[in-house]
């Protein structure tokens, strides 16, 4: 008996027939039109960085008289005394990176809970009225939160930041204020430009939370309530994992738009060159508050020291923007959702 020949199995690949379980390539030709639009997008793309390029290229043709004036000293004197060629950026810098982390403390919170919130709680017909309103707070212009925080906030948060030096100044240091017990002691604060910075920042933070918790796979929301979950169960195992690494992108985007405010900090603050260790006390400071106050009376000096500054504020920005998109790509629910 001869052995029967195996059947030929439906998927085998035969000679000169391409592999069905590789996908095919399929190719378009391309028209005028398309070569024009993809030309079109990849020039506006690289537009970008183009302008980019410029703006530094500008800073650090601008503020390398300054930088050459007095070399490494720049990142390291708290004074800023051009005429006499003693000044620098080391106590303007972390005084401005003070007001963003105390606008940060406020904002975070607040935003997060904002957005879960609106996405997670809010009835449908309210919901569209929320994300316009905070829409809305993030086209109100910064000169605007300036005046308010001046001449509506400052009065009325003095003696709530005069509490909290009373109650825990001695407990926690940097609460003290050591000025005396004057209302004037109180005002123009580092404290007090990280309330009015925080607002600003509250719409960012929050939209794109919102953003990033509305797209959780439904999946897992059903799942999650099929287990028992009740509705904040859901929220804590399911949406607040999944928009992680949207919610750090955003907290980073925040702290880069905190960093930069110049006209509300500038309203507020009494300007210090010193190191602040207390953030209720009178006086604070930062790179872009220090550019708006003295661009108007600087000499040519004075003018390349500021543009130094600003260099360093760029390339600041710039990395925490450049980190904040890395994050929100390698994430969950910046990179990939569940099918």
């Amino acid at each position: 008996m001869t052995a029967a020949a195996e059947p030929a199995t439906p998927f085998a690949e035969t000679p000169g027939q391409p592999d069905p379980d590789v996908p095919r390539t399929i190719t378009a030709p391309s028209t005028p039109g398309d070569r024009l639009f993809r030309g079109f997008l990849r020039a506006a793309g690289l537009s970008v960085f183009a302008i980019m390029g410029l703006i530094a290229f500008f800073l650090i043709l601008r503020g390398a008289d300054a930088l050459r004036a007095v070399g490494f000293s720049f990142f390291t004197e708290e004074k800023w005394l051009t005429q006499a060629h003693n000044f620098g950026i080391a106590s303007v810098l972390p005084n401005g990176l003070l007001i963003a982390v105390i606008a940060l403390v406020i904002a975070v919170p607040v935003a997060l809970a904002t957005a879960i919130f609106i996405s997670e709680y809010a009835p449908v017909r309210l919901r569209a009225t929320l994300i316009s309103l905070i829409d809305l707070m993030a086209a109100i212009p910064s000169i605007v939160y300036g005046l308010w925080g001046l001449f509506f906030l400052q009065p009325r948060i003095i003696g709530f930041v005069r509490w909290l030096s009373n109650h825990f100044g001695d407990v926690i240091p940097f609460l003290k204020v050591r000025t005396g017990d004057i209302s004037t002691s109180y005002t123009s604060s580092t404290f007090i430009a990280g309330v009015v910075v925080s607002l600003m920042i509250i719409p960012i933070v929050t939209s794109l939370s919102r953003e990033v918790f509305s797209q959780a796979p439904q999946g897992e929301r059903e799942g999650a309530y099929a287990l028992g979950s009740t509705r904040w169960g859901m929220v804590r195992t399911v949406v607040l994992p999944f928009g992680r690494g949207g919610v750090i992108g955003s907290v980073m985007l925040g702290f880069g738009r905190a960093m930069g405010e110049t006209i509300a900090v500038a309203l507020i603050i009494s300007p210090n060159f010193e190191q602040i260790t207390h953030v209720l006390e009178n006086g604070a400071n930062s790179i872009s508050a220090l550019i708006a106050l003295r661009f108007g009376e600087s000499d040519p000096l004075s003018l390349s020291a500021l543009m130094a500054a600003g260099l360093v504020l760029f390339a600041l920005t710039l990395l925490v923007n450049v980190a904040a998109g890395f994050v929100i790509n390698r994430s969950r629910s910046g990179a990939t959702t569940a099918d």
